[in-house]
């Protein structure tokens, strides 16, 4: 039997921390940010020393990098941009992601960098996808609209790379097109400025009635099922969204499709048991519920978030600390990032395999002295396990 065809994993990468925990879980891609011309300044992003160190980490592990320029820049922001390009192309970075022409023209004129279209400029058909070949594109990554078959008939008929979203927040306008920042905060949706006011929870007033609702909010995408589909339309990267979101977010997702794709790469299929674990894994952190959106059909209302109650509530786990050292047979030793009690219900997170959870255990300081509970930013030891390595986090589920 043939390998079936496997997508590239692509992860985002917020800040040099969550990149090196992308590349720990087993992302294939990481896309990252500069201080500048990237659509989430409200993220950390990477100083030119993190680009410096995070660029070459990622690579030393066989790991592709992206650069978002995908904001939609005036002139004034253009001059800066050719220096920029010339660290870019110093680093060996994979590719840099552009949705603005003028940032397109620029990148070519003063780099080798392959160019990847950004879904913000919403290509969705195969006429759109030639054209954006004639100016330098390599990959499309498609607007959120298009559905993977769709996406398979525009590689076939363009001879690029396509991209599919394929886990996070969802835009319900179409991307790259939405203003409400602007009005309501003064921040330019387009320039790095969201402030993701789609997803709060308004007041909707009707005569004289009146109830909450978030109306412009989708539940979060989530296609782990339909790994089959993008691989038999032969998808050349499924990314994730959230450069914005936690180090524990990057390490899950990372993880639980990596872990997926290495089980599809080895029998060619998925169990629907397997599928529902992973599903189990992904609904530990936190969601707006989720959907398959457009990759199948087109989204409706039943992609719109309610905020209902679900019958059966998931225990949520947030971090609590990160692994710095084990002590053979005897203990490891946990930056603590959020308090920990002997009580809690603690999982460590292995980079391969299932998470091993465990709970009613003694805690100690660093020194080996035993204390009611760990205090946030202090190192704790917590009893060894043979599968524990440096690197992998502690989490620390709690009840809904």
């Amino acid at each position: 039997m043939s390998k079936p065809f496997l997508p590239e994993l692509l992860v985002p990468a917020g800040s040099l921390e969550k990149l090196k925990v992308a590349v720990q879980y087993g992302a294939n891609a990481v896309y990252l940010a500069g201080q500048q011309f990237g659509l989430r300044s409200a993220a950390e992003n990477f100083t030119e020393d993190e680009l410096r160190e995070g660029i070459p980490y990622a690579h030393q592990h066989g790991v592709q990098t992206y650069v978002v320029l995908n904001g939609f820049l005036h002139d004034k922001d253009l001059e800066t941009l050719p220096s920029f390009l010339k660290l870019l192309e110093e680093l060996n970075v994979n590719a840099v992601i552009v949705s603005d022409l003028g940032v397109i023209e620029t990148v070519k004129q003063f780099s080798t960098l392959p160019i990847h279209l950004s879904t913000q400029a919403s290509c969705l058909n195969v006429e759109s996808g030639k054209l954006w070949k004639t100016m330098g594109v390599k990959r499309l990554i498609l607007g959120r609209e298009a559905s993977i078959a769709e996406a398979g008939k525009i590689k076939k008929e363009t001879g690029l790379e396509v991209e599919l979203f394929i886990h996070g927040s969802m835009c319900m306008a179409y991307s790259g097109n939405c203003v409400i920042s602007n009005f309501t905060y003064g921040r330019d949706s387009n320039r790095g400025g969201c402030n993701h006011s789609c997803r709060f929870n308004y007041q909707v007033k009707y005569k004289d009635q009146s109830h909450s609702s978030f109306l412009f909010s989708s539940k979060d995408l989530m296609g782990l099922p339909l790994i089959e589909e993008f691989s038999k339309y032969e998808i050349d990267s499924i990314k994730v969204e959230g450069r914005m979101k936690s180090p524990l977010y990057a390490g899950t997702i990372a993880k639980v499709y990596s872990d997926a794709l290495k089980e599809f790469e080895k029998k060619g299929t998925l169990s629907a048991e397997k599928i529902k674990h992973w599903v189990k894994e992904l609904q530990k952190i936190p969601s707006r519920d989720f959907t398959e959106a457009s990759l199948l059909h087109k989204a409706d209302a039943q992609s719109v978030y309610t905020n209902h109650p679900t019958k059966n509530k998931k225990m949520k786990f947030g971090l609590a600390g990160e692994i710095i050292d084990v002590i053979e047979n005897d203990s490891i030793l946990v930056e603590v990032k959020s308090p920990i009690h002997g009580t809690d219900t603690l999982e460590i997170l292995p980079f391969e395999g299932e998470p091993l959870a465990f709970k009613n255990f003694q805690v100690k300081d660093m020194m080996g002295n035993s204390i009611d509970y760990a205090k946030t930013s202090t190192v704790a030891r917590l009893p060894y396990f043979p599968q524990a390595k440096v690197g992998q986090f502690i989490r620390k589920g709690a009840s809904e």
